[in-house]
């Protein structure tokens, strides 16, 4: 049997699209299932990063002409994401948006509220 790397860069690229998909589909499922902003945060701001990040990695893949760019997309997402889901829940804390079967907030001790 002969080693063909083009075939197997199709594979990477194949199990890269599913499993991104499958990640951005979980992060779908916990936007709507979850409870409460906070918890619908945590799920769309971690499982929606990866999603798109191997999405990325499946289209780098089967094409290297935009490795530079496709590095520089990567790390701004990975670095952005969790930042402005962070800054998204700090804004709904502090505009007043309760927390739903909370067992304890740390928040709410540095705030002073």
């Amino acid at each position: 049997m002969e080693f063909d790397l083009k075939f197997v860069t199709q594979i990477i690229a194949l199990l890269a699209v599913i499993v991104g998909t499958l990640f951005s589909m979980i992060g779908i499922l916990g936007y709507i299932r979850l409870p409460d902003v906070y918890t619908r945060l945590h799920a769309t701001g971690k499982v929606g990063v990866f999603g798109v990040v191997l999405l990325l990695v499946a289209a780098l893949n089967l094409s290297l002409l935009g490795l530079g760019k496709a590095i520089v997309l990567v790390t701004i997402l990975l670095i952005t994401g969790p930042a402005a889901s962070r800054a998204i829940a700090s804004a709904a804390y502090r505009t007043g948006i309760p927390m739903r079967n909370a067992i304890k907030d740390d928040l709410n001790e540095r705030i002073g509220e």
